[in-house]
C-alpha cells in the first residue's frame, strides 16, 4: 500500500510541501485497530527501540546488582540532549559498574540543548562522548556486559554476545522472526533493527501491558515504563517532544522517537501501541501526526492537545519573525477489522 499524506506545510495560500508516510495502531493482543498507508511497511526502528534494548538490563539482574535507579534506567532508554543532568547521570552509572566512560563508543557531537552548547562554546569546553544523545543507551549496554562478564571491547559488533542477546529480546517482544530482522548500523554505531511498523506497535502495546509474558518480563516492562513516565525529562530533555508529551500525558503513555521520521507510543491504560513513519525521514512531519492521532482517537483531551500546540501545529516563521504558514496534520486513519 502506498504512503499517504500525513502532513501539509503551507506558505501563504499554497501547500508548499507534503510529508507522506504510514501508521499502525495495535493492541496488546496483536489486533490491528487503525492504520494509514501500509501498516506492514518495513523500516529501521532506530532509537524507538531503546526501551527494548534496555529490557535485559532489568530482567537479567544487572539493574539490581548495581543499584540502578529509575532515573538511570530512564537514561538507558533516552535520546537525551546533553544537559548537565544527563551527562552527570551517565557518569554516575559508570561509577556504579566500576568502569571508565572512555569505553563509550557512541561518537561525539555537541549537546542538542542549545543553551548547554552555547555555554560550553563560551567556556571553551569541547563536547565528549557523554554529550552524545545515545550515551545513556551505551552506558546501559556496558552495564549489562559488565554484569554478564562479557568483553566490553567490540560491544557494537552485531556478532558480539551482547548484541545477539538484544536481538533475541527484539524478536521476542515484536513477535517478528529473528532471522528476518534486517540489521544495519545506527547513528551511534550499534546495530539497528528493521521490521514492520505493525510489529513495532505490538511491541509497545506489550511493553505497557505485558500480560502473559512471564513474571520476570512483566516486572522488567513495568520498571522500564515507570522509569520513563516518572522521569520524562531524561528521555529527550528540557522541552523535547518525548518529554513534553509524557508530561502532558500525565503518566498515561510512554513515548520514544527515533531518527528518520519514526515515532512510537504505548498507551498504558488501553494496552495500545502506535507507530508513525514519515517516509521522507522528517521530524517536522512526525510530531504533528503523533499529536493528531492521539487527538482524533480521544487519547488526549482538547486541553492536553492545546498544551502541545507548538508540536501539533508548528508555525512557519521566517527570519523576520513573520508568520508565513503552518505545519498541519491531515492524516486520515482507517478503522481495521
Amino acid at each position: 500500500m502506498d504512503a499517504q499524506v500525513l502532513v501539509e506545510v503551507t506558505r501563504g495560500a499554497l501547500v508548499e510541501n507534503r510529508h507522506r508516510g504510514h501508521a499502525a495502531i495495535v493492541d496488546w493482543r496483536g489486533k490491528l485497530l487503525y492504520s494509514t498507508g501500509d501498516p506492514y511497511h518495513t523500516t529501521f526502528w532506530r532509537s524507538s527501540a531503546k526501551p527494548f534494548q534496555a529490557l535485559p538490563i532489568v530482567e537479567l539482574g544487572a539493574a539490581d546488582r548495581f543499584g540502578i535507579t529509575p532515573r538511570e534506567l530512564a537514561i538507558f532508554c533516552a535520546s537525551h540532549n546533553g544537559e548537565a543532568f544527563h551527562t552527570e547521570t551517565v557518569l554516575g552509572v559508570f561509577a556504579k559498574i566500576g568502569r571508565d566512560h572512555s569505553l563509550l563508543q557512541c561518537g561525539v557531537h555537541p549537546p542538542i540543548h542549545k543553551e548547554t552548547a552555547r555555554a560550553m562554546l563560551i567556556a571553551g569546553e569541547e563536547p565528549t562522548v557523554l554529550h552524545s544523545n545515545c550515551s545513556g543507551k551505551h552506558s546501559g549496554m556496558l552495564t549489562l556486559a559488565t554484569h554478564l562478564d562479557l568483553d566490553p571491547a567490540g560491544y557494537l559488533d552485531p556478532n558480539h554476545p551482547l548484541q545477539q542477546l538484544i536481538l533475541d529480546y527484539i524478536s521476542d517482544m515484536t513477535g517478528y522472526p529473528r532471522g528476518e530482522i534486517a540489521i544495519g548500523v545506527d547513528g551511534c554505531g550499534v546495530p539497528v533493527h528493521g521490521l514492520p511498523l505493525y510489529n513495532m506497535s505490538w511491541a509497545y502495546a506489550r511493553l505497557v501491558r505485558p500480560q502473559g509474558l512471564g513474571k520476570a518480563r512483566e516486572e522488567a516492562c513495568g520498571r522500564i515504563t515507570r522509569a520513563m513516565r516518572e522521569n520524562p525529562e531524561m528521555i529527550s530533555g528540557t522541552d523535547g517532544f518525548c518529554t513534553r508529551l509524557m508530561q502532558v500525558g500525565a503518566g498515561c503513555l510512554v513515548a520514544k522517537g527515533g531518527a528518520a521520521g519514526v515515532y512510537c507510543l504505548g498507551l498504558v491504560d488501553q494496552g495500545i501501541g502506535i507507530t508513525v513513519k514519515c517516509e521522507d525521514g522528517s521530524s517536522r512531519g512526525r510530531e504533528p501526526v503523533v499529536v493528531e492521532i492521539l487527538s482524533q482517537l480521544g487519547y488526549l483531551s482538547p486541553e492536553q492537545v492545546e498544551e502541545l500546540k507548538d508540536f501539533h501545529h508548528p508555525q512557519n516563521i521566517n527570519h523576520r519573525g513573520e508568520k508565513c504558514g503552518e505545519v498541519r496534520p491531515v492524516i486520515e486513519l482507517q478503522v481495521q477489522g
